[in-house]
């Protein structure tokens, strides 16, 4: 009997680690193929520009528009109160991403399922981050179009208009190609190409502005003519302000492509990138509200380009840009999308990881958010409503909701206040900017008729 049980046991012994090296050899084989994980050789200054590029947005361009609808007063305290909060925040996950020792959470729902468990953690962060990622590519889709249908018409002013939807057709033609990119640092370049331009068009819009001068009629009151007109602009502009801010939902998986050792973690290189980043974004942001706003005041238009008509030829070149910018932040933004459809098809539904799946699901999801900013164009409403509803959450007040879930400071400590106080604001914005946005959807969509 024990001569079988030996038996038995000396079988188990022969096939359990096989089994187990097997599956391990299989893990290691897909997170060697998956996009965030397969590439971890990345220096810190990917890090800078990839951060740039994911949080200057083309929502930078309308930051004046919103200083409209803010005033003066409201709208500098929320521009600073937002550039601190977020960069306390985005502190907390360069902190969080390895404090489990020899973990690394490569992913944002990995560090909520980390604070929240398994299943509730997939199921308040992944909707989010989804809604952000997703969101921010179809505007993208739509701001590519529109920059360039409005360099077409700078150029070549003689010619016959074409409608904005073959130029999103043009712009998605470009990422069909380059979202095959294997990973994020394969988009490096594309990536620092996309920085540079954000600082290029940021400095074009804002000295443009200056060297055409203050104009004689301007008016810095609030341009509604009710009462309710100016509220809901308000919580509108708040809703742009909160767009503005949004790299947090990438910056787990950029930092994941850091080489990391327990002598030299990666949150050392990811800091100094994020703090080079965040001195571009003041550059960029500041002076573009706040001179914009100062030269235009309450008649700027949702896009400061817009506004400045001459010289013809630095604004053409501006849209240029900005179009550029755009292809780059697309892509880092879709990167972690491309993540989780791999992730799924390959784990879950047990697919192999081959260069014809990834082929097949990068060119629907192009395709798809081609289609859906062909049909929706909304611009400055879809920014309001997207950035209010999921931007503030997962920018302003998620990751101090984990770093207080995790860390749990003792009451009333600073730390537990600055995590209240952001909390609040955050909250504050996720409530009151998607009803601005939303009305600004109803009050456009009136106007509009599908694939005009």
């Amino acid at each position: 009997m024990i001569c079988v049980n030996q038996h038995c046991f000396f079988h188990l012994n022969i096939f359990e680690p096989k089994q187990d090296d097997e599956k391990l050899a299989r893990q290691k084989e897909i997170e060697d193929w998956l996009p965030i994980t397969s590439s971890r050789n990345a220096k810190w200054w990917y890090s800078a520009f990839h951060n740039v590029t994911a949080m200057v947005g083309a929502g930078v361009l309308g930051l004046p528009y919103a200083m409209s609808q803010l005033g003066w007063g409201p709208g500098v305290a929320v521009l600073v109160l937002s550039w601190v909060i977020t960069l306390y925040t985005l502190w907390q996950m360069v902190e969080m991403h390895e404090m489990v020792p020899g973990k690394r959470f490569d992913r944002y729902h990995e560090l909520g399922q980390h604070a929240f468990g398994e299943k509730l953690g997939l199921y308040i962060v992944v909707p989010q981050q989804l809604i952000v990622e997703i969101g921010v590519c179809i505007v993208y889709m739509v701001t590519g179009g529109q920059s360039l249908k409005k360099f077409h018409e700078l150029v070549c002013e003689d010619c016959k208009p074409i409608k904005l939807t073959y130029f999103i057709m043009i712009f998605a033609s470009v990422h069909f190609v380059l979202s095959h990119l294997p990973n994020f640092n394969s988009i490096s370049g594309v990536s620092l190409a996309a920085a540079v331009m954000s600082l290029s068009y940021s400095t074009i819009a804002w000295a443009a502005s200056t060297s055409k001068g203050v104009r004689e009629d301007v008016e810095y009151g609030y341009k509604a003519k009710s009462t309710a007109g100016t509220v809901f602009n308000f919580f509108s502009g708040l809703g742009d302000v909160a767009f503005a801010y949004a790299g947090h939902n990438v910056v787990l998986e950029i930092q994941a492509t850091i080489p990391s050792t327990p002598e030299k973690p990666s949150k050392g290189p990811m800091w100094r990138g994020v703090i080079v980043a965040y001195i571009v974004v003041a550059l960029c942001y500041f002076p573009v509200a706040l001179v914009g706003y100062y030269i235009f005041g309450n008649s700027v238009e949702d896009n400061l380009l817009i506004s400045l008509k001459k010289p013809a030829w630095l604004i053409a070149t501006a849209n240029i840009f900005v179009v550029i910018h755009v292809i780059g932040s697309y892509q880092i933004y879709a990167m972690p999308v491309f993540d989780m459809m791999e992730t799924l098809l390959v784990k879950k539904l047990n697919f192999r990881p081959t260069t014809i799946l990834r082929f097949c699901v990068r060119s629907f999801y192009v395709a798809a958010t081609m289609f859906l900013g062909m049909t929706f164009p909304f611009f400055g409403g879809l920014l309001a409503f997207f950035g209010g509803f999921a931007f503030a959450p997962t920018t302003y007040f998620l990751p101090c909701i984990i770093w207080l879930a995790i860390y749990k400071p003792r009451k009333y400590s600073l730390s537990w206040w600055a995590n209240w106080v952001c909390i609040v604001f955050g909250i504050f914005l996720m409530v009151l900017s998607p009803i601005g946005g939303l009305r600004t959807i109803v009050i456009q969509a009136k106007e509009y008729q599908f694939y005009s």
